[in-house]
């Protein structure tokens, strides 16, 4: 139960990560989207001015008036202004980002042009404080040959050409202040992230114990329930065993006593294997060196009379000196199971492999089948039987029990039917 409660925890909390994840890596990437086309607005916007901004000075030129005072704003500027000019009052709100009157005036940027001729590169506008004249000229070389993006992280630049002037323009624009707030974005999504996903896992603990209450409930009555029945059948079926070993002791055995002798035995081995099969099976292993390969071959060659007496041929090619870390007692049930289920739906003959794949340890028990090729995964779900599955109509848990005992060795188990042959392939 505790193993189901964990991964219960384990299942809900992946599935909040990969929903936040996505949910802000949308946010995120949208954010980052929309500052790149601001961007590009504003290189644009240089581009189709060869360079620099309609109000902005040549390079050198004061942008105060000569008494110290501000310039007046320009026509651009004035246009978004109400008549009062804005004086002391708020107007509601205005244009932002590209579309401001003010963008002219706030972007820190470069524009270098390079003649087609092959003559010196000449500033065409220097508004950045970052780096130096030369050294923006030597980076926007660098940029020739690329059309527009990022460079350094935080600077937007876009090349372009005009040939009234022969020369190739290199725009650079600085943009850090505008992506400061995405990146605390990008940030304060991280730690809500995690902060999310640990409040997460400690509700679900908290729920989790309500919600598998009642089946663990349920899994408890239901393994009282069998113990209670394993006691009520074995009585019955221990005193029909005795009534049919007095007959035969007396009158000797017939069809109907070997009969009752069978079905007997395979009551008392279903009885056996309801006692230990739950609602969530939680198995103990105490692992050891197991020598599997002996191990096998002990179990096949002490079946080797139930296969001859049901007409079966039965080969192996047993590996010698595998050996896994494993419970003995564990391997030899999942083993005898394997065995059992030959002897039960084997037309003609049956082999038993052992051997090693890579780091895998892999055991394949076959027979032949008249079962469609395909993925038989269902043969290890309880009580389940494939619909035209030959020599015997009992739907049993030997296959489901397998599958458990191999998951707690962290192994895998599957089953495929290719040509007439079925597999049941272990790997641990």
């Amino acid at each position: 139960m505790k193993k189901a409660q964990r991964k219960f925890r384990l299942i809900a909390v992946l599935s909040i990560f990969v929903l936040l994840t996505l949910l802000l890596a949308v946010i995120n990437g949208v954010n980052f989207t929309m500052a790149s086309e601001d961007a590009d607005k504003i290189t644009e916007m240089l581009a189709g001015h060869m360079g620099a901004f309609p109000d902005d000075p040549p390079n050198g030129e004061n942008t105060q008036s000569p008494e110290g005072e501000a310039a007046p704003p320009s026509e651009s500027e004035t246009a978004m202004l109400p008549a009062d000019k804005g004086r002391g009052r708020m107007w509601g709100m205005g244009p932002m980002g590209p579309d401001s009157p003010e963008v002219g005036r706030s972007v820190r940027y470069f524009t270098f042009a390079f003649p087609d001729n092959g003559d010196a590169a000449y500033t065409v506008r220097f508004r950045m404080s970052a780096v130096t004249e030369d050294e923006a000229e030597e980076w926007a070389a660098g940029l020739l040959g690329e059309k527009t993006g990022w460079t350094r992280g935080t600077y937007r630049y876009r090349v372009y050409h005009d040939k009234a002037r022969g020369a190739t323009f290199v725009t650079v624009i600085d943009q850090g202040r505008e992506l400061l707030p995405s990146y605390r974005i990008l940030v304060i999504s991280a730690v809500g992230e995690v902060l999310c996903l640990i409040i997460s896992f400690f509700v679900l603990m908290f729920v989790g114990r309500s919600v598998f209450a009642p089946i663990e409930d349920a899994d408890r009555k239901q393994k009282s329930f069998m113990a209670s029945a394993d006691r009520g059948f074995r009585l019955p079926l221990t005193v029909i065993s005795a009534d049919n070993e007095l007959i035969e002791r007396d009158h000797g055995p017939c069809e109907q006593t070997v009969s009752i002798r069978r079905q007997v035995k395979k009551l008392t081995e279903l009885v056996g294997k309801l006692g230990t099969m739950g609602i969530f099976e939680e198995e103990t292993m105490q692992l050891a060196e197991t020598d599997l390969s002996d191990l096998l071959k002990a179990s096949v060659s002490g079946a080797a009379e139930r296969f001859a007496a049901k007409g079966l041929k039965c080969d192996e090619a047993i590996t010698p000196g595998i050996k896994v870390q494993a419970d003995p007692e564990a391997m030899k049930r999942v083993i005898d199971e394997l065995i059992d289920n030959a002897l039960r739906y084997s037309s003609t003959w049956a082999s038993f492999i052992l051997c090693r794949e890579g780091d895998r340890v892999v055991l394949l028990a076959q027979n032949d089948t008249q079962l469609p090729d395909g993925q038989a995964d269902q043969v290890f779900d309880r009580f389940t039987k494939l619909a035209n599955a030959a020599g015997s109509d009992t739907a049993g848990l030997g296959l489901a029990y397998v599958k458990e005992i191999v998951k707690a060795h962290h192994g895998r188990v599957s089953a495929s039917v290719s040509g007439g042959v079925f597999t049941l392939k272990t790997a641990l």
